[in-house]
């Protein structure tokens, strides 16, 4: 399992997961947004654009 921590969101994702490969994204505690990296979309929930700002930033960085 990974968690990468960016502003205040927590990024988590299991290297051997099932299909989709996607990212759980949590506020507080709470999932805010399960983002399907293959397809770029969200899976449940909805990514504001700071999300999606971080979540390219750890693309770019190749940590996801």
């Amino acid at each position: 399992m990974g968690k990468i921590r960016r502003g205040n969101f927590v990024f988590v994702f299991w290297q051997s997961d099932h299909s989709p490969r996607h990212v759980h994204v949590y506020r507080d505690g709470k999932l805010v947004v399960k983002w399907d990296l293959e397809n770029n979309k969200p899976i449940k929930g909805a990514a504001t654009r700071q999300i999606l700002k971080y979540l390219n930033e750890l693309r770019d960085e190749g940590r996801l």
